[in-house]
């Protein structure tokens, strides 16, 4: 029989659990290293998804409270849209995968894990990234562990430009 190794999911297993919506809670602890927050821009923020998909996934969000894509202003649009544009690129030059995943998940129903404040997800994909592991054992593989993602990526955030 083979061992997966994990160790870094220990901590979440074992902390409590509050309830409280990350993406109101993080951004104002200015801890963005500590909370994976690789970019603040005016309306909205980029924060790396600590259950990835895959290595390299991330969300993108208004900083605003809100359920879904419909409520979102003008503002928090153009840049929710300009945000996802320049992380696709990003994560291009600093993963070169085969394709993306780019969407929202509005409401629990559509699997959303914060159903009440909308974000996109962008999940590099690779040819072949989808192996038997899933199927046969519900366990995924992640080869890099957030520590070394959010290192990878946050010198390209900190030289973002809307």
């Amino acid at each position: 029989m083979e061992s997966l190794w994990a160790p870094w999911r220990m901590e979440y297993i074992q902390s409590i659990k509050s309830g409280d919506c990350i993406f109101c809670t993080l951004p104002p602890k200015n801890e963005d290293q500590k909370n994976k927050i690789l970019y603040r821009g005016t309306t909205c923020f980029i924060i790396i998804n600590t259950f990835p998909y895959s290595n390299g996934h991330l969300m993108v969000t208004p900083f605003r409270h809100l359920s879904c894509l419909t409520k979102v202003n003008p503002e928090e649009l153009e840049e929710l849209g300009q945000l996802i544009q320049k992380t696709v690129a990003i994560l291009r030059q600093a993963y070169n995968p085969d394709g993306f995943n780019v969407g929202y998940n509005i409401g629990k129903s559509a699997g959303a894990g914060f159903d009440e404040h909308i974000h996109a997800h962008i999940v590099p994909r690779w040819a072949g990234d989808t192996n038997f592991m899933p199927v046969l054992s519900e366990t995924k593989v992640h080869p890099e562990h957030l520590e070394a993602t959010y290192t990878r990526l946050q010198p390209h955030f900190q030289k973002l430009s809307l």
